[in-house]
């Protein structure tokens, strides 16, 4: 596969989905940032303000988060956005209010397929079949 970052072709694995040099570069980043956010002082630091003083691009560090590697747990001011809307989060994929939306678009979903099954189920009941006089 090419490298997003560089365009270099490397072999791309469940571990690593960039090249060796840009994967290099990367951990250097993450020290970097790891190193940062460890300090008392900044532990309550913002995303912005640990882009800002780090220098090291939102994308890698939200990379950083949802592989597991910071654990937002121990910074409270750090989160990723909402696969929905953007919104920061803390865990999971979606936020509390997409989850909500969802889940009551699919109640209405499942309504309306009951609703046109008993329609279908009423038809058949109020259904008549004529049977043709043979003798005729």
């Amino acid at each position: 596969m090419n490298c997003p970052n560089c365009r270099a072709l490397f072999v791309k694995s469940k571990f690593r989905d960039v090249c060796d040099a840009c994967y290099n570069e990367e951990e250097e980043k993450f020290d970097e940032v790891y190193q940062f956010i460890r300090k008392r002082s900044n532990r309550t630091a913002t995303m912005a303000q640990v882009v800002e003083a780090t220098d090291v691009e939102e994308d890698l560090i939200l990379k950083f988060i949802k592989t597991g590697r910071l654990r937002i747990s121990q910074f409270p001011n750090l989160g990723y956005p909402c696969e929905q809307c953007g919104t920061s989060i803390r865990d999971g994929r979606i936020c509390e209010t997409c989850t909500k939306k969802l889940r009551t678009e699919l109640k209405s979903l499942e309504k309306e397929g009951q609703r046109k099954r008993e329609m279908t189920e009423q038809e058949k009941k109020v259904t008549y079949f004529v049977k043709k006089n043979l003798q005729e």
